[in-house]
């Protein structure tokens, strides 16, 4: 299966909420990371690493599809 079939293929529901969750991560560490003057350095690594593991867990869980339905 190709990554264009995958990506349209339908997402389980576990993956759809963790999709979700991980887009919402990756926001709120885009809003973080908007302001790095006003908060510590602490603060700005961990909206760093908040926003890789956004995006990562949002593209594997995009890229999970449903067997059951071939």
């Amino acid at each position: 299966m190709s990554i264009k079939e995958r990506m349209r293929r339908p997402t389980p529901p576990f993956f759809k909420t963790l999709r979700n969750v991980a887009l919402v991560l990756a926001a709120a560490s885009a809003a973080l990371l908007a302001t790095p003057d006003i908060l510590p350095d602490v603060v700005s690594t961990i909206a760093g690493y908040m926003a890789v593991a956004g995006t990562v867990a949002g593209a594997v869980s995009q890229a999970v599809v449903d067997e059951g339905e071939v």
